[in-house]
């Protein structure tokens, strides 16, 4: 399945749920390191990551999930641009999996 075909099938809540972390994403990476930034977005605009820049944004959402159900007392806070749900976290993931990444 070529990722044209994986595309089609990404559902149309799932697909706005990329198109508002992948940008964040995207702008951090930048900050850190700006060819990593520069590879991913090439992939991501094509629509096929590396497998680095899927790792790293399997990582980045993953560290990044600011909606964890946790009061202030019991922590984590994650201060971020975006807000980033467990089931955004999923969401990613199963996106990368779809893709033909291993997380």
């Amino acid at each position: 399945m070529n990722g044209k075909d994986t595309q089609q099938q990404t559902s149309y809540e799932d697909r706005r749920t990329l198109e508002r972390l992948v940008p964040a994403w995207l702008e951090e990476t930048e900050r850190h390191d700006s060819a990593a930034a520069r590879e991913a977005r090439t992939g991501w605009e094509r629509g096929s990551l590396s497998d680095r820049s899927a790792q790293d944004l399997a990582h980045w959402v993953t560290a990044r999930v600011t909606d964890t159900g946790f009061n202030e007392e019991e922590g984590p806070q994650v201060e971020g641009a975006v807000r980033i749900t467990p089931a955004d976290k999923e969401t990613v993931h199963r996106w990368l999996t779809g893709q033909g990444h291993r997380i």
